[in-house]
């Protein structure tokens, strides 16, 4: 293995649901030689790709958990994360893209730009991450790489160019043209593992040098030495390698790159694309927190002679105990060393390091900055930050909130002892994923991002834990809010013997056009309430927040003033004005006009267009409101605002409307207000529970 920092290479695989993540992260392996032989998603031989370890992920030809690998091309050491393509499981794709310096961006050379791309590449932006285009199944009858392109361009707003041209297309789809060496690249061989190089036909040379001729035109704005020997014809191909990379990591260029991975076509090309054009963890500007100085922010280098500083980004409660991924991102990490969780400034002594492939495990002595590892039997929680120097924190991943939610009972109560082991170790795992038992029916409460995520998790629960549970009806996360200004004016008495309890508190509610369920101002004059008392008032406040009046949801975007009130020198206290900021709370919501808020998922369809009707009228039928639809070579796309309450049960409606030829991903995309008679319905089954 390599050990200079230049050479390592630390990327994800990201794409929309079935675009060949996995396939692709198959013969990626196969090539490097980290597996001597192949299988498929959704192979004959019931073994399942290497990277999809879960029996979930077997049966159900899906990605659920991303896994970590790493694999040796040439002089570079290259360390893998295959991450879901679900929008249930983006948080996976999120921890993921948090910890890596570049990623491939795999799309279908049929079905182009998907709503899940769109999803990935806004999370890359998020995180500042440099990638490279894969289009995939170019052997697929209906394959357009220039129409996927340009959808690149045009909905993703990437500076797409080509740096290869297909040979031939769906099933006579033989090879690629390399634009840079002016080159044709076959894969022969039983598995395409013997790439040979030969003259470009005759019949696409023409269109080959036009295609070369607009990829320097793109290419050479990121070098003026290549600008350059364009003007002077002397045109090398270290120049062209050289000015992809600097627009690569400028982010300011997308290299496309073709292929098939599941017929074993341009995935060599692919990995030496990596090599070449990702950024190296000497390339990347990581910034950390000093948590001893008012978490100032400072750059963290690179550095494997420095103190450590590592971020744990994934954890996984197994037979063998808790398994936690670290990405390291400055320092030595050694077997045996001491190191401190900087959020509970708790000392750990490291077990065992080891690096992962799948579910397999390699034991190792020491690892170094830039690597991706894991620890045994480390106890901490996802996004902790390890150092053995000074306090310092990594910047926080972004984690979605939850937005739909189970009841779920335990049969019996072996199940019941079970299912807090399952939950607890779930909870650890998944930031998305959250549990609680409610007050008021004292149900255990789950809550996810969609209904596959929380069927996984139930489905994990029987067969990890043999807990049988019974699911209740989902429950969707309303919030309530005001629709207008309403003053306040009240006084909290009570008087039982000795020193009492006096507050009383004045202002004026209104809707807040801040985001966030709480804004406080204090435009309290002359001292009528002492300073020492405010933040008992805003606690008094927020605390009334948590269950709202009309059907005891969360209240959002509330603002509430201040302007008045008074205090009694012996008989006010914190508890006092907290009690008094309740009751000012109770009096005044009823008249702020409470309206209640549900959640509108963004809702894409896509399948043949034959059935453009049906997806339209499934939508109509669960009050969605349609955004826009696009029809392309017999292809549609829906798309739709629809409340996440009425599409439980949708995935089979759809199946039945479509004959089974469609597909849909739901994503959350803003609070609105619920319909009138919705609202009376809900507030009807407050009352009565």
């Amino acid at each position: 293995m390599s050990t200079d920092l230049s050479n390592v290479r630390n990327i994800g695989i990201s794409a929309h649901i079935d675009s060949g993540k996995t396939t692709l992260t198959e013969r990626i392996l196969y090539y490097a030689g980290r597996i001597h032989a192949v299988h498929e998603v959704r192979g004959k031989d019931d073994v399942g790709a290497t990277m999809d370890s879960m029996e979930l992920e077997k049966e159900r030809g899906i990605t659920i958990q991303s896994a970590a690998t790493y694999a040796q091309w040439g002089d570079h050491r290259i360390n893998i994360i295959d991450t879901p393509g679900h929008v249930d499981f983006t948080i996976e794709v999120e921890r993921a893209l948090r910890v890596l310096d570049g990623a491939v961006l795999v799309l279908c050379g049929v079905s182009g730009v998907q709503s899940q791309s769109m999803t990935v590449d806004r999370q890359m932006r998020r995180y500042s991450v440099p990638r490279i285009a894969f289009i995939n199944k170019l052997d697929r009858s209906g394959a357009n790489p220039e129409r996927v392109v340009a959808q690149l361009r045009e909905r993703l707003k990437h500076n797409a160019v080509l740096m290869q041209l297909p040979i031939g297309l769906e099933a006579d789809h033989t090879g690629v043209i390399d634009l840079i060496s002016m080159k044709a690249l076959y894969f022969r061989g039983k598995l395409g593992e013997k790439v040979t190089a030969e003259p470009i036909p005759t019949a696409l040379l023409a269109d080959a040098e036009a295609a070369r001729e607009a990829m320097l035109e793109a290419v050479s704005m990121f070098s003026e030495a290549l600008m350059e020997a364009i003007f002077e014809d002397k045109v090398e191909e270290d120049l062209v390698h050289s000015a992809v990379r600097e627009g690569v990591l400028s982010l300011e260029l997308t290299p496309v790159y073709l292929g098939s991975a599941y017929k074993n076509k341009g995935v060599q090309a692919l990995l030496d694309a990596v090599a070449r054009y990702l950024p190296s963890p000497l390339d990347v500007e990581n910034r950390g927190l000093l948590l001893d100085e008012d978490e100032q922010e400072f750059i963290i280098e690179t550095d494997p002679d420095q103190p450590l500083v590592a971020l744990a980004f994934k954890l996984d409660d197994g037979r063998y105990g808790q398994l936690t991924y670290v990405r390291i991102y400055r320092g030595t990490l050694r077997k045996g060393d001491s190191i401190t969780n900087t959020r509970t400034r708790k000392r750990v002594r490291v077990g065992r390091l080891i690096r992962m492939h799948s579910d397999a495990t390699e034991d190792i002595e020491a690892a170094r900055a830039g690597d991706i590892v894991a620890l045994f039997g480390v106890h901490c929680v996802s996004g902790d930050t390890f150092s053995s120097g000074e306090a310092i924190s990594m910047t926080s991943m972004y984690v979605p909130e939850p937005v739909i939610s189970l009841s779920v009972k335990p049969t019996d109560q072996r199940a019941q002892d079970n299912m807090g082991k399952a939950l607890g170790r779930f909870v650890r795992e998944d930031p998305t994923f959250r549990s609680w038992v409610d007050h008021e029916s004292a149900e255990t409460v789950i809550a996810g991002m969609g209904e596959l995520h929380l069927e996984v998790y139930i489905e994990r629960m029987r067969r990890e834990y043999r807990c049988e549970v019974e699911v209740g009806a989902p429950c969707v996360a309303y919030r309530e809010c005001i629709s207008r200004r309403a003053e306040f004016d009240y006084v909290h008495k009570k008087q039982s013997g000795g020193s009492g309890q006096y507050a009383r508190v004045a202002g004026y509610f209104e809707p807040s056009v801040e985001a966030g369920d709480l804004e406080f101002e204090n435009k309290i004059r002359g001292g009528a309430i002492p300073v020492d008392y405010i933040s008992a008032c805003e606690k008094g406040f927020r605390s009334s927040l948590e269950k709202g009046r009309l059907i005891g949801a969360p209240v959002t975007g509330l603002r509430v003033v201040l302007n008045d009130g008074k205090s009694h020198s012996v008989d006010s206290s914190d508890i006092a004005f907290q009690a008094a900021s309740r009751g000012a709370f109770a009096e005044a919501y009823a008249k702020a006009g409470p309206v209640v808020l549900e959640p509108l998922m963004l809702l894409n369809i896509e399948g043949p267009s034959e059935y453009q009707g049906a997806y339209i009228r499934t939508v109509m039928q669960r009050r969605g409101q349609i955004a826009g639809t696009l029809e392309e070579d017999g292809f549609c796309r829906v798309e739709a605002e629809v409340p996440l309450a009425e599409m439980f049960g949708y995935a089979t409606e759809l199946r039945s409307a479509s004959q089974g030829k469609a597909e849909f991903t739901l994503e959350f995309a803003r609070y609105a207000r619920v319909p009138a008679e919705v609202q009376k319905a809900l507030i009807e089954k407050h009352l009565e529970k």
